[in-house]
Formats: C-alpha cells, sequence, structure tokens
C-alpha cells in the first residue's frame, strides 16, 4: 500500500498528536498528588526532623498546653498536608511542628478570650515565637484573620466524635464559651514573663 503525500502529511500529524496526549498524560500523572482520605487513623508522629537548623520532635503529648503566637495560612489551598490530605483553606484546621497528626487542640485568642476547636492535620510554623498556624477558616472563626497573628493558649483536648466528625467534613465544631477576662490577664502576664526572661519561644501554661 502507498501513501500519497497528503496521506503521509495526515498520519505524521496524527502521530505527533497522540504523542503529545501521551506526554501530557504523563505529566499530570507525574504531578498530581495521590491525596490521603481525611480520617483520624492511622495517626502518624514521625521522626525528629529539621528545619532551618532547629529540629524539632514529634510526640504524642497529651498534656501540652502552651501560650504563644498563632498565624495563619491560606495561599496554599489545595496543596498537600503533611499527613497526606488535601489543604483546604477554608476548613478548620491547623500546622503544628510536634503534635500527632491528626490531633485536636482548644486555641483560645488571649485578647478576646474567644475558642475554637481545631483539628491538626500538617506541619509548621517554622517562625519565631509562633506555636501553631491556623488555615483561614479557622483564623476567621477565631477573629484574628484581619491582624495576621495574636497571642492564643493551645491546649491539647479528646473531643466527642460528633465534634470530630463535623470538623473532617469541613465544618465547625459546637461552640465553645468564652474565656473570662479575669482568666485571660494571668496568662498574658505568664507569656510576657516568659519573653522578658527569653527572649522567645511560647510558654507552658
Amino acid at each position: 500500500m502507498y501513501f500519497v503525500r497528503s496521506d503521509w502529511s495526515r498520519s505524521c500529524k496524527a502521530l505527533g498528536s497522540a504523542a503529545l496526549l501521551l506526554l501530557s498524560v504523563l505529566a499530570g500523572c507525574a504531578t498530581t498528588p495521590k491525596y490521603r482520605p481525611v480520617s483520624d487513623t492511622p495517626v502518624r508522629i514521625g521522626p525528629p526532623y529539621v528545619i532551618r537548623g532547629v529540629t524539632y520532635t514529634p510526640a504524642d503529648d497529651r498534656n501540652y498546653d502552651m501560650l504563644g503566637d498563632a498565624s495563619w495560612y491560606g495561599s496554599e489551598s489545595g496543596n498537600q498536608t503533611a499527613n497526606g490530605e488535601r489543604y483546604m483553606k477554608n476548613w478548620i484546621s491547623a500546622a503544628h511542628t510536634t503534635l500527632p497528626l491528626p490531633s485536636y487542640v482548644e486555641v483560645t485568642a488571649l485578647d478576646t478570650g474567644r475558642t475554637i476547636l481545631v483539628r491538626v492535620n500538617d506541619r509548621g510554623p517554622f517562625a519565631q515565637n509562633r506555636i501553631i498556624d491556623l488555615s483561614e477558616g479557622a483564623a476567621e472563626l477565631l477573629g484574628i484573620r484581619q491582624q495576621g497573628a495574636a497571642q492564643v493558649r493551645v491546649r491539647r483536648v479528646d473531643p466527642p466524635e460528633a465534634d470530630r466528625a463535623r470538623l473532617r467534613a469541613g465544618k465547625r465544631a459546637m461552640a465553645r464559651p468564652d474565656v473570662p477576662q479575669s482568666v485571660l490577664a494571668p496568662w498574658r502576664a505568664r507569656l510576657a514573663a516568659y519573653r522578658a526572661s527569653q527572649g522567645r519561644g511560647g510558654a507552658r501554661r
């Protein structure tokens, strides 16, 4: 069988298109992450790791209760979290340097007393004085989105399954009562005293 020139040209174009399609499919497979389903099992702790010369040692610290600064992140929406889930900026989640993934914490703003329940599923923040990095949704719920960062109390908790399920589904947990100023004032004073003596970091409550 013989091809005339027009047939040969069409065949080459078809082969070229098929090759380009195959390359694009392969490239997509190489760059598209496989997200882990949102689940509370298995819980991951992980080995020590080093970021910018600082060693962080993850641990199952059930008594974790710290005072320090919270920040938030939102532009990474769609990226993969440290435990393999897809980062959803509007969900009530957070990043922590050492707590198990996932775990749950109550975060209280030291200026207003507003308290929210947050699911930790990522690693960070790796900046001075900051003890937790909230998702944009969590920062909005806590009331610190506009200011960018705020002093907070972070306490690990073991919430009921109903609250866990709501956070895993991208919804808010049941509202927590605000902490009164009579309690917040000593916390702020403790954090200020710690930083005056140590110069940086968070303080155990």
